[in-house]
């Protein structure tokens, strides 16, 4: 089992939308990792930031402590101690995702990655296939993806599958996900996709030969035993570790162009919002 280190630093981070300028000074100080042998008492911290010890006092409160002396008892004893939590519920659930997380890195091919992030690149239409949970995996690559300017589509109805998948040709770019690699409507429709000339792209946890054979890509996924039927944690969690990582290769070969487009569609999406709102008042 993996160790679970209690640390403050994601406290810190979780209230830094209400942080004042000063108090966020304080908190990058503390979330730099830099602090060395640094004096950490209330007086020596305040000189070096040019901020007062009722500043130091307010953060400290921000985040959850009775005060300075409380918060700094906490972040040198989480720098210092392994702290595991005690009740096993929550130790079972932290220690499978630490567990799915460091299978993953151990998984991680970086050059397939950049591949991959080509391919969704120059891609002019891209499908992804899944079923089950894989294919709320789908939706959810599409909804983010989409929202970068991309023309993209999950598809999770096997009869819809079938007809897709004839259709697709050298524009296109076809993922497929099956965790298991067992999933037939998945792996034959990601074959044919291939021979009709797409790229294409395997997720799934099952190392084999013959599904190789099937795609351009397979891309490893971490598994572990139950994970499918949702036993401690969502099964969609490993390939969702994996969309994100495919988000930011694709991004950063064009980073200043998809973040307008990022922030263009959620201005859009905002003032839909908005237009609902004031249809509401109207009625």
């Amino acid at each position: 089992m993996v160790s679970l280190e209690k640390n403050i630093l994601p406290i810190i981070e979780s209230v830094s939308g209400s942080l004042t300028h000063l108090e966020k000074k304080i908190a990058s100080y503390f979330l730099s990792g830099d602090l060395g042998d640094d004096d950490l008492s209330a007086k020596a911290v305040a000189e070096r930031l040019y901020v007062s010890v009722p500043s130091l006092t307010r953060f400290a409160k921000k985040c959850g402590f009775k005060g300075y002396r409380q918060f700094i008892y906490e972040f040198q004893e989480s720098s210092q101690t392994n702290k595991n939590v005690s009740r096993n519920l929550t130790k079972n659930v932290l220690s499978d995702y630490g567990e799915l997380l460091s299978k993953t890195f151990s998984l991680i091919d970086e050059e397939q990655f950049l591949r991959v992030g080509q391919m969704l690149n120059t891609a002019q239409r891209v499908y992804i296939y899944g079923q089950g949970s894989s294919g709320l995996v789908a939706q959810e690559m599409e909804f983010r993806f989409m929202r970068l300017g991309m023309v993209c589509k999950a598809i999770t109805d096997a009869h819809m599958i079938r007809m897709n998948a004839v259709m697709v040709n050298q524009d296109c770019l076809v993922i497929g996900i099956s965790m298991s690699g067992q999933t037939k409507i998945i792996v034959n429709a990601i074959s044919n996709a291939k021979k009709a000339g797409a790229r294409t792209v395997l997720i799934t946890s099952n190392n084999s030969e013959n599904l190789r054979e099937q795609c351009d890509e397979l891309v490893l996924v971490a598994m572990k035993k139950l994970l499918a039927q949702g036993n401690n944690i969502s099964p969609q969690f490993p390939v969702l570790v994996v969309i994100d990582i495919f988000y930011a290769y694709y991004v950063d070969l064009d980073r200043d162009t998809r973040n307008q487009i990022f922030t263009t569609t959620l201005s859009a999406l905002a003032q839909e919002e908005d237009d609902k709102g004031q249809e509401k008042e109207k009625t």
